[in-house]
């Protein structure tokens, strides 16, 4: 009878701590990869030139920066720099007349002459286009921010390192956007 416990409590023990290396394994793993320090990569909207090195150094295949509309700052005018190119012969969405290429920034209209512009950011490849025309032509409603769920927090970051405005920069992970002037989220 004691042989046949010992056997039980043997494999008993043997599937626990199987189960708890497992376990931990996974726990290791998914940990390994977090920021230690507290601290993740950001971009300063007010330093930043949208030179368009943001959506072709990051490491990922598309960017983890992504264009941000600050709603609270937008005009909501018929002719937005941010989606029109300066040279559109008509006011209207064909693909031509846009100034993203990949027609990441919608327009909606919602009464004359108002329309309301949200970014599709699985399309957004942080070019910079629509952030430098909304500067440029408009109110500033638009800039670029790193999307920390999609952010690997890399120790150096690739697009930090060639940046030309060293707009980037490390912030607390418990307040991780650096948000233009008093703008609010959108």
């Amino acid at each position: 009878m004691d042989m046949l416990q010992n056997r039980r409590d043997f494999l008993r023990n043997c599937i626990l701590g199987a189960g708890a290396l497992f376990f931990g394994y996974i726990s290791f793993f998914r940990n390994s990869g977090k920021n230690k320090s507290g601290l993740v990569w950001q971009l300063d909207p007010e330093k930043c030139i949208q030179c368009g090195k943001c959506s072709t150094n990051c490491v990922l295949r598309q960017s983890a920066v992504k264009c941000i509309h600050a709603f609270n700052m937008c005009g909501y005018c018929q002719l937005c720099g941010a989606y029109f190119t300066p040279e559109a012969k008509q006011l209207n969405t064909a693909a031509e007349n846009q100034l993203c290429p990949l027609g990441a920034l919608k327009r909606k209209f919602i009464e004359s002459p108002f329309y309301e512009y949200t970014i599709d950011e699985k399309l957004c490849i942080a070019c910079g286009k629509c952030v430098k025309g909304c500067s440029s032509f408009g109110n500033g409603s638009l800039f670029l921010q790193v999307r920390h769920d999609r952010c690997l927090n890399c120790n150096e970051c690739s697009i930090a390192r060639s940046c030309p405005a060293d707009a980037f920069r490390r912030v607390p992970s418990d307040s991780p956007y650096v948000l233009k002037g008093n703008a609010k989220e959108g």
